[in-house]
């Protein structure tokens, strides 16, 4: 299967660094602490071979010699001293795993928070060209495949890393020769395992895109399986999850073939290795031919018994790294997916002007304070150290805006629009001619190409951006409802909002009457995004969301689109005692929505048509007209 474009099959530099640095910075007591531990118990573990040498030395010796008291005398104190180390052994294991338990989990944890909290930073463009459920992959797949990891590969690499180098060194000091032997069977292991982890490396990392991609459409199959359901394309959609799947399919396969293969080939290679060290250890015993050791011992039944112990020991170890290759493949796949998440971009904000609350003063003075007045102010620092404060009127100004998304395709051209303070005005379109771009651009949820959008006089590039979309209230055509009750779902647009302000939100959106209406009223629970509510009412909530807000600009991207028309006529009247006295953007394809609007603007390929009061639009019997009589109707 060809590889598509966008999965990346070599991974960033310095994974692996990368994280132990993240891991030893999340934990820097406990996480050497907990290295030091596996590294002591794994050298306590592997110590008794000397023990056992030592043992069947003075066994051979009183078989010799038949005094048994004497052998008994030399033997015990050796017997206490090896339940000793394995008693120190299992106490330091079992410390080693409630302490790496918690580490691991506590690294996990703070690693999904710093995921987390740098998503919150990231621009809307992300999420604009990202799935949601291959976004959210990253905090189940391939924090899995880190937990397995950092709980159990890595830990695994110590403990068979020491004990390698404890009995390697434990061998060398008993037999030269033999060790070299265990050595050249290394060497085979260490090629085999070159040859399939590499080409098992390649396709762990394609397994988690393909695991991302395949998550990302169930979800999105799950979120419209209505529509599925309406238009009959369950076959078209069992299809394209069968082309994802088998994707999966293939690369998961790939995967594990190169890394299940090699556990039995690295597992038969130390097999015969045992009985090769068995072979020659006889021959070399047989033959009397002299020892080439550190400890200066002659070969005997004494140094061939425990070294086949510990050649069992070496080469099960090295099966144990290679064991691991799996793991730290997948793991290392999963810790760059989520690496490159956290090296996202973050949304710049380069602004300097802030919103505070102020008091104004009987001489019209203007004085910052830390009490909710209700009086709001932009707090503008100059160069030569001096701050002024302008009111927070509501005058929006787009002048001569150039915008395009890819920077290849113009969305917007040359446009224009004054909004003064308290007035209404609506943008009327075909789908796609850039009536939602304008009040993304307001949000600065995407930033111009050219031109200049001006906030109170104040260029938003100056305003900070928290401070800017706080003066801002959107009720957007798709309702976003969160898991709680009504009531805190309506408190979300301000937190500090009382219950009776949310209440008053509801009763001017005209949601109060079916609020009160629900099993438990406000206090009704909401789940899977208001799915016990119809979309009318989920609409409904959301423009009491905005209400309580209580901002001086409101947005209302098609939030009357899913009211039926009896519904539109209450929230009608709620809405018109909203937009009092606030400087309102609407964007509707229903004319009767917009027909009372102080200026409606028609656009067309990006560029503004025409632009006038419904009256004057009416008269001048242009593409509104046409729209408005009927003759003309919109995409």
């Amino acid at each position: 299967m060809a590889n598509p474009a966008n999965i990346r099959t070599k991974p960033r530099k310095g994974v692996i660094g990368r994280l132990l640095r993240m891991l030893f910075g999340y934990f820097p007591v406990l996480a050497p602490v907990t290295v030091v531990g596996i590294l002591f118990s794994s050298a306590v573990s592997s110590i008794p071979a000397l023990f056992q040498q030592r043992i069947i030395a003075i066994i051979e010796k009183w078989v010799e010699s038949g005094d048994w008291l004497s052998a008994k005398a030399e033997i015990m104190p050796l017997i206490a001293i090896l339940i000793v180390l394995y008693v120190l052994s299992i106490l330091l294991m079992i410390a080693d795993q409630l302490i790496l338990a918690y580490v691991t989990q506590g690294f996990l944890c703070k690693m999904r928070k710093t995921m987390f909290d740098h998503m919150q930073d990231l621009p809307i463009r992300y999420f604009d060209t990202h799935r949601a459920g291959d976004i959210m992959s990253y905090y189940t797949n391939d924090i899995d495949t880190m937990r397995q990891l950092v709980s159990q590969s890595l830990p695994q690499i110590l403990r068979s890393g020491v004990i390698i180098a404890t009995v390697l060194s434990i061998m060398i000091w008993y037999c030269g020769w033999l060790t070299l032997l265990i050595l050249l069977g290394v060497v085979a292991m260490v090629l085999v395992s070159k040859k399939f982890g590499g080409g098992s490396a390649k396709f762990f990392r394609r397994q988690q895109q393909s695991m991302g991609k395949a998550e990302g459409y169930v979800q999105e199959i799950m979120n419209g399986q209505k529509v599925v359901k309406v238009f009959c394309r369950e076959e078209e959609a069992k299809a394209d999850f069968e082309r994802l799947n088998e994707a999966l399919c293939e690369d998961s396969f790939k995967a594990h073939a190169y890394a299940n293969t090699l556990g039995p080939v690295i597992g038969n290679i130390g097999n015969v290795l045992y009985v090769l060290v068995a072979i020659v250890g006889g021959a070399l015993l047989l033959s009397g031919a002299p020892n080439f050791s550190l400890s200066g011992l002659p070969i005997s039944i004494s140094i061939i018994v425990p070294f086949l112990n510990m050649a069992k020991q070496f080469t099960g170890n090295v099966n144990n790294l290679s064991q691991q290759i799996n793991s730290i493949v997948m793991g290392m796949a999963g810790a760059d997916r989520v690496f490159s998440l956290i090296d996202e971009e973050p949304e710049k904000d380069e602004g300097y002007v802030t919103l505070v609350n102020t008091k104004v003063h009987d001489d019209g003075s203007i004085e910052e304070t830390a009490e909710h007045t209700g009086h709001w102010a932009w707090k503008h620092p100059h160069g030569d150290g001096t701050t002024t404060y302008t009111p927070l009127a509501g005058d929006v100004r787009l002048t001569d805006v150039d915008f395009s998304y890819d920077g290849e395709k113009q969305v917007l051209t040359d446009v224009t629009v004054y909004a003064e303070p308290g007035q209404k005005v609506a943008f009327v379109g075909a789908t796609g001619a850039g009536k939602t771009t304008i009040t993304n651009l307001i949000n600065r949820f995407y930033d111009i190409a050219d031109g200049k959008i001006r906030y109170d006089g104040i260029n938003i590039n100056k305003i900070k951006k928290a401070d800017l979309r706080r003066s801002l209230g959107i009720v957007l055509q798709d309702t976003s409802l969160f898991s709680g009750t009504v009531l805190e779902n309506i408190r979300y647009g301000r937190l500090d909002a009382t219950d009776e302000e949310c209440m008053e939100a509801a009763k001017l959106a005209g949601a109060d009457d079916f609020i009160t209406r629900l099993p438990e009223g406000y206090s009704t629970e909401l789940t899977n995004n208001g799915a016990n509510l119809s979309q009318g009412q989920r609409q409904l909530i959301a423009i009491a969301r905005a209400a309580v807000a209580d901002p001086p600009v409101l947005i209302m991207d098609e939030a009357t689109s899913s009211i039926d028309t009896r519904t539109e006529a209450i929230v009608s009247r709620g809405m018109d005692s909203l937009m009092e006295g606030r400087t309102v953007f609407v964007i509707a394809h229903r004319l009767s929505t917009v027909m009372n609007s102080d200026v409606i603007m028609v656009l067309d390929h990006g560029r503004i048509i025409e632009r006038g009061s419904h009256d004057k639009l009416i008269a001048e019997r242009g593409t509104y007209y046409q729209l408005y009589t009927g003759a003309f109707e919109l995409e």
